[in-house]
């Protein structure tokens, strides 16, 4: 079968190829509308499809463990797939400590509808996804799709690994592989201020301190009838400098129409969260709106440096 929805791929003698794809951008449903740069083009030989065959491995959140998924209906509509049948997607949740098992490989291939021979290959496959997931501190690795070509053999056209962020410093040779040009600008700042920040569709702007209290202060926008433009902890021992770069950072967010600020008194003081936001604004010469709750440490002095300030900051 021919591939429906290929996305970023052309074929050799395709229309698309007349104009130059690398330096432009390319717009598809995971890069959102304003798409992300191609800088590179990889150039593969077509392949003779016969099947589509869907594998991953990620973290399940409700068994708190990792967990194989297999599917004899992959390809470009996996999603639809799993929503409409989810009896086509087969799962097996994996024993950190005793790994990928081998009885569990059999029930996958089984729900694959693979002959003896490509059992043995997609066996091979699976528990070298396994092997890598692990040592590569990954929090998710598919294939998609691990085709069957009409020679019968088994070929991986497509894969995707994402790893995690907190287990890179063990994995330089990985991290040296990262193209800050497809990643958010905003998100690659607050990375190189150790401030964790992550860039979300709304348009409320948040600065909190503390994980904890960000979710529960994005739960509180959400109850109001509206959406956070971000999730961002400052962390507890920030300096002035480092809460001005940070509120800098969603000033310079063009979705951002209004900013909640709640901090929590403690490492971090009330009277240095309210320094940092006065000294952003002024820098950045914003009069976007911001509503500040503080509570905690020097909190008296906190908000009257935010009264006297000028700035349409309204301490709460």
């Amino acid at each position: 079968p021919r591939r429906r929805d290929p996305g970023g791929q052309l074929t050799a003698g395709s229309p698309g190829l007349r104009n130059p794809t690398a330096g432009r951008n390319l717009v598809t449903a995971q890069t959102g509308p304003n798409g992300a740069p191609v800088h590179q083009i990889l150039v593969e030989e077509p392949a003779a499809i016969a099947r589509e065959i869907y594998l991953a491995i990620t973290i399940d959140r409700v068994h708190r463990r990792p967990v194989m998924i297999a599917s004899a209906s992959g390809g470009v509509d996996i999603e639809e797939t799993a929503a409409s049948n989810p009896e086509a997607i087969a799962t097996e949740a994996i024993d950190p400590v005793l790994g990928l098992m081998p009885f569990q490989i059999r029930r996958l291939t089984a729900r694959l509808e693979l002959d003896s021979a490509l059992a043995r290959s997609a066996a091979q496959v699976m528990t070298s996804m396994y092997r890598f997931f692990v040592e590569a501190d990954c929090s998710l690795v598919e294939i998609n799709p691990l085709v069957v070509t009409s020679d019968g053999n088994l070929l991986a056209l497509d894969a995707k690994v994402n790893l995690e962020d907190d287990a890179l410093f063990r994995h330089s040779d990985l991290k040296d592989l990262a193209d800050p040009s497809q990643e958010n600008e905003l998100e690659n700042r607050a990375s190189d201020m150790d401030v964790a920040y992550v860039k979300l569709d709304g348009n409320v702007g948040c600065l909190v301190n503390g994980a904890g209290l960000a979710m529960a202060t994005m739960d509180v926008i959400a109850a109001r009838g509206t959406t956070a433009a971000n999730f961002l902890d400052v962390g507890g021992g920030a300096s002035v400098e480092k809460v001005a770069d940070a509120v800098k950072i969603i000033l310079d967010d063009s979705d951002v129409d209004r900013v909640l600020v709640n901090i929590f008194g403690g490492i971090l003081r009330c009277d240095i969260a309210a320094e940092g936001i006065v000294k952003a604004y002024k820098e950045k010469g914003s009069r976007l709106p911001m509503v500040v709750r503080m509570l905690g440490t020097n909190v008296d002095q906190g908000k009257s440096t935010l009264r006297d300030s000028g700035l349409p900051v309204t301490p709460g």
